[in-house]
């Protein structure tokens, strides 16, 4: 075993941290605010967001040029420095994103405007239409900005990055981060 890495958790390892939530990567005045459903177990167990080996979040941020270089998960903290942040709708660890109900989203959701209000962001980008919807309540939301503000900021859906999400490969995954760079941060 390679002496740098971690080792992978086991089976019983991951459903101990079924529940568990990692803190947000935040600061007053964001750029953007990065915004993913829910924590895996796996980020959970790591205490970094986008943590899961297969998830294209870190490398469409960078492909996307948000980030200077690919960062690693336990290096999330380093957004801050480029403007960048990020949070969940949900603090809940859980194994799939389809163990949220509505309840839970549209409760997020109001959790996620008060931190918004709070932080003042100027964009708020959520990785994931169908619990955008759902968190706010607009089943016609689309991919791309929003016509209303959420709080103070501005509003971006992006796709969720997944290795689940079959529909995006990173190419596009990254064209689509590459948008919101282009609105946000040039």
């Amino acid at each position: 075993m390679n002496a740098t890495r971690r080792p992978r958790p086991s089976r019983e390892e991951l459903a101990a941290c079924a529940g568990r939530s990692i803190p947000p990567v935040i600061a007053p005045g964001l750029r953007v605010l990065l915004c993913g459903i829910n924590p895996g177990l796996y980020s959970a167990w790591t205490g970094h967001h986008f943590a899961r080996p297969g998830n294209r979040f870190w490398a469409a941020l960078h492909r996307s040029g948000m980030t200077p270089r690919l960062l690693a998960p336990c290096e999330q903290d380093e957004l801050l420095g480029l403007g960048l942040g990020i949070t969940n709708v949900v603090d809940r660890a859980t194994a799939t994103a389809a163990e949220l109900g509505r309840t839970e989203l549209r409760q997020g959701g109001e959790r996620l405007r008060e931190e918004v209000r709070r932080y003042s962001p100027a964009w708020l980008a959520v990785l994931g239409v169908t619990a955008y919807r759902a968190a706010v309540g607009d089943p016609k939301a689309t991919l791309g900005p929003q016509e209303g503000r959420f709080g103070p900021a501005r509003v971006w859906v992006l796709p969720n990055p997944s290795g689940l999400n079959a529909h995006y490969q990173l190419p596009e995954l990254a064209a689509k981060f590459g948008e919101l760079r282009a609105a946000a941060l040039d």
